[in-house]
């Protein structure tokens, strides 16, 4: 039972970041954003919401799997707290971008992203190889995101 809690939590914790920042994005999909100018490697709008779910889903059994885990709470306390500055930065990348309309502020932004994700997985190795491995798609995705995100604001600037 305290396994399921504990899995239903983590992955909740994940989904409400995404939910949040589709909050922001939702409003601007059919608006600011299709008005932009996108590279040509730029995806369908359809494919977002679905990548990141998954993402979530595997940001949140990666939680899980450190939380679950054996180790010294030392090392959990400084791994959750990469997790949660890495998530918190995800939710703020929609707002900035889609909410305040500011892609080059948004790129600024995702690269501070990349950098806890990859803090995050780091830790996360030393605890779970498992678990940072469920990390990898997303900093992959946040790669490409990263890359999309500067051509956006250059071919708007």
């Amino acid at each position: 039972m305290k396994n399921i809690f504990r899995l239903t939590i983590s992955i909740l914790i994940c989904q409400l970041a995404g939910i949040i920042g589709s909050i922001f994005t939702a409003s601007s999909i059919t608006g600011w954003y299709a008005s932009l100018n996108k590279p040509s490697f730029n995806p369908p709008n359809w494919i977002f919401s679905p990548v990141w779910i998954t993402l979530f889903l595997l940001m949140g059994i990666s939680l899980y799997i450190v939380w679950s885990s054996k180790t010294k709470i030392n090392y959990k306390k400084t791994a959750f707290i990469f997790f949660g500055l890495q998530l918190l930065l995800n939710s703020l990348w929609s707002i900035i971008f889609f909410g305040f309309q500011a892609p080059f502020y948004a790129f600024i932004e995702i690269i501070l992203l990349w950098i806890f994700i990859l803090f995050t997985i780091i830790v996360f190795y030393r605890i779970s190889r498992l678990a940072s491995y469920l990390l990898m798609p997303y900093i992959l995705w946040v790669s490409f995101a990263a890359v999309l995100n500067f051509f956006i604001f250059i071919l708007n600037h």
